[in-house]
């Protein structure tokens, strides 16, 4: 069964080569990489500003937003909520703290 956030990675897929005068997807994508990932990043500000100042309703509006750019910014990289869903599916059951310390040191 398709929820909405299946529904928007199919929405984002199909209007990311529309007309960018008609589509903010298509806007966006052909604004480019750098282009999306600042708009991933501005809406997790405006999450974490939200959050601090406990509203609620702006919380999940902001949330909404960054689950939008963030879905466009897996497009345009070939990637889906299907990969990060995996990502998810590997680390569950470990401790947030034991999968951190498994990453390679940079």
């Amino acid at each position: 069964m398709r929820d909405s956030l299946d529904r928007l990675e199919q929405t984002i897929k199909d209007r990311r080569t529309a007309d960018p005068g008609s589509s903010y997807v298509a806007k966006l994508t052909a604004r480019g990489r750098a282009k999306i990932a600042q708009k991933v990043g501005e809406e997790a500000v405006e999450l974490v500003i939200a959050a601090i100042a406990d509203d609620k309703a702006e919380a999940v509006k902001e949330g909404a937003d960054l689950l939008f750019h963030l879905t466009v910014l897996l497009a345009d990289m070939g990637l889906s909520l299907d990969d990060i869903r995996a990502e998810l599916d590997r680390r569950e059951g470990v401790s947030g703290l034991a999968e951190k310390a498994s990453r390679p040191k940079e």
